[in-house]
């Protein structure tokens, strides 16, 4: 711990000349130090890195896994309590994908990445 710097009276008669309050100097107490590796914690958990993280990966996996057509009119958005909310270009892309493709793009999802990450997707159209 950083010791408190004791003031002399040579400074306090200064202070006292030039009206300079040092109370504040006298009673300061030091500074408990934290660790980085805490803080730093902190400041992702704030930032929610490890969700920004998941979803970058789903949009990995979402490109790499799936047909390119589908790739290329839906993109998924967000992963919120375990709903994939993805984003299609079109109501015809929407349907196609709804009637046909649901099934087939959440299995592949949930092998990727677990049943209780990707419990549902909801497809939107925009």
């Amino acid at each position: 711990m950083p010791s408190v710097k004791k003031i002399s009276a040579r400074q306090r008669v200064l202070a006292q000349w030039r009206g300079i309050d040092l109370e504040l100097e006298e009673t300061a107490r030091p500074v408990r130090v934290r660790g980085a590796d805490r803080i730093v914690s902190k400041v992702l958990a704030d930032l929610k890195m490890d969700s920004r993280r998941a979803e970058i990966e789903i949009v990995k996996v979402w490109n790499s896994l799936l047909d390119p057509d589908i790739v290329a009119h839906a993109q998924p958005a967000n992963l919120h309590k375990g709903t994939l909310f993805v984003t299609v270009d079109s109501s015809v892309w929407l349907s196609e994908i709804v009637r046909y493709r649901r099934r087939e793009i959440l299995d592949r999802l949930q092998f990727s990445f677990g049943k209780n990450v990707i419990q549902r997707i909801s497809f939107r159209a925009g």
